[in-house]
């Protein structure tokens, strides 16, 4: 394995636009591209949790890979998740991110049954030998099965295809494994509250940050080590935490006039007042912190 670092910096992870059929709304999803390519965000990572890939189509996938790969042409670079059930749907997903063009991707543990970590390695294996992109673990335990640092490291040593891990568990101890002398990979923050204490440690090449995708130059503050910022993304990731994550960055998207928030599940009516609610803190939070429209 090369020292070159597949992912550098800060990332967005994109959110997925609905129409009000629940289907991709395209145009949405290439202008949020825009919005965040205008702040200074240069890399993406596109149908990951953010994008609530669960519920993506391989029709879909291949409309957004398109999507983003023409909208970061000669501007930026993506990373696809492919995350799916088995092995099957993850190499069908990933075979779609190599013909659009995505520069690696990312690849969760199976999801709904209970795995052992072996059963993991085979799996990742199996899914790096098929397909020709540069893979990224991509730890989240909250949703599926989840890697072990050991495991980690072990794949990484053993597996070329393999470069490194975006861990969203929240722990930093995958990342300090990382962070030894004589280890390689490429080390990456995959959830926010983590994040300052990850730069603070120096564990981390890069963040691939949900909250960018609404407040971009808020996260290339923080990477920047700003301390305002720092508190601020504190503040922010408080009042979003009573709602599906993708969910209240929808709401504040639409906030920002990024996308309508839709949604692919149906919200109850007190749902719906607690986005609105949501949007009404956020107004005031954003003029307050000096973020503009």
């Amino acid at each position: 394995m090369t020292g070159a670092k597949l992912v550098k910096g800060v990332y967005a992870a994109a959110a997925t636009p609905r129409q009000e059929d629940g289907a991709l709304d395209e145009a949405a999803f290439r202008g949020q591209l825009e919005f965040l390519m205008e702040r200074g965000i240069k890399g993406f990572a596109i149908n990951g949790a953010t994008g609530e890939y669960c519920v993506t189509t391989p029709a879909e996938l291949e409309r957004m890979v398109t999507i983003a790969a023409e909208a970061t042409a000669g501007r930026g670079a993506f990373v696809c998740g492919v995350g799916s059930a088995g092995l099957r749907g993850c190499v069908e997903n990933g075979r779609i991110a190599v013909g659009g063009g995505a520069a690696g991707v990312l690849l969760p543990g199976p999801h709904f049954f209970p795995y052992q970590q072996e059963d993991l390695e085979v799996f990742c294996m199996r899914f790096a030998e098929q397909v020709p992109l540069p893979v990224l673990l991509y730890n989240l335990p909250q949703f599926t099965n989840g890697f072990l640092p050991e495991t980690t490291v072990r794949l990484i040593a053993q597996c070329p295809g393999i470069m490194g891990i975006k861990d969203s568990s929240g722990s930093l101890d995958t990342l300090r494994a990382l962070s030894a002398p004589g280890v390689e990979a490429c080390r990456i923050v995959g959830n926010d509250s983590a994040l300052v204490q990850a730069l603070g440690e120096q564990v981390c090449d890069a963040v691939i940050s949900g909250v960018a995708c609404v407040l971009p130059e808020l996260l290339l503050a923080v990477w920047q080590r700003g301390d305002e910022a720092c508190r601020l993304l504190g503040e922010f990731i408080q009042a979003v935490s009573p709602f599906p994550v993708p969910w209240a960055l929808k709401w504040v998207g639409e906030s920002r006039g990024i996308a309508a928030a839709r949604f692919a599940q149906p919200l109850s009516a007190a749902r719906e007042r607690q986005g609105r609610d949501l949007q009404g803190w956020f107004e005031g939070w954003r003029h307050g912190a000096g973020l503009r429209a």
